[in-house]
């Protein structure tokens, strides 16, 4: 007997922790972080949390649930980017002066948002996608392989579609694939140093909704 979306216990939590991710990542990603030899934009710092949502979601709800709620955060950011836009063309009262400020900071240039918009949308359905394949394929063992596995080809997807389509023919090609190298490298680090802990996240999560699947160890074997 299936049970309803009410009795499935987390799921609006890791919805709605997706969503925000997201939102966050693409109102901070306009400024430019320099770390060590490394350029890259704010909302890296926050953006491998969605995907790390997205392996959990895919691993304890299913696939069809995952592609929901991408669908659910691109719906959301399209949204923030209309009622941003609306915002930035009402007229300004007299005496406030931050105008420019709110332009150069929440304003979207067309080839940017696209690139994100596209970039966000296939990155994240590959990932729940090859998530779920893999889950089929390791007989739902090797948990790790699965985290990791599922973020080198969906981050690596939509670093390059998002720098290749807001950059491509504006800056030099090696400039921008440094930049996409860069950005999938630090992604999947992200993903690999919180292994354990999305292991944690998903035990807990199947014993909540006592889900009869194996409990996950990093020794599995």
């Amino acid at each position: 007997m299936k049970r309803t979306l009410n009795q499935v216990k987390y799921l609006e939590f890791f919805s709605i922790g997706f969503i925000v991710t997201m939102l966050v990542a693409n109102i901070i990603a306009v400024k430019m972080l320099q770390i060590g030899p490394f350029t890259i934009p704010a909302g890296t710092i926050i953006f491998p949390i969605s995907y790390i949502i997205n392996d959990v979601l895919t691993e304890v709800f299913g696939y069809k649930i995952a592609r929901r709620v991408v669908w659910m955060g691109f719906f959301s950011n399209l949204f923030l980017v209309v009622v941003v836009y609306i915002a930035q063309i009402l007229p300004p009262a007299p005496f406030w002066d931050g105008q420019q400020a709110f332009e150069r900071i929440l304003g979207f240039t067309p080839r940017i948002l696209a690139a994100s918009f596209l970039a966000y949308l296939v990155g994240s359905l590959v990932n729940a996608k090859v998530m779920e394949v893999m889950k089929i394929l390791t007989n739902e063992r090797y948990l790790w392989s699965r985290t990791i596995g599922s973020t080198l080809v969906g981050e690596g997807i939509d670093s390059f579609i998002f720098m290749a389509v807001a950059f491509a023919g504006t800056i030099p090609a090696q400039n921008w694939l440094k930049s996409a190298f860069t950005i999938w490298f630090l992604k999947t680090l992200y993903e690999t140093l919180v292994t354990p802990l999305t292991y944690i996240v998903v035990n807990r999560v199947k014993k909540a909704n006592n889900l009869k699947s194996q409990k996950y160890t990093l020794s599995e074997e």
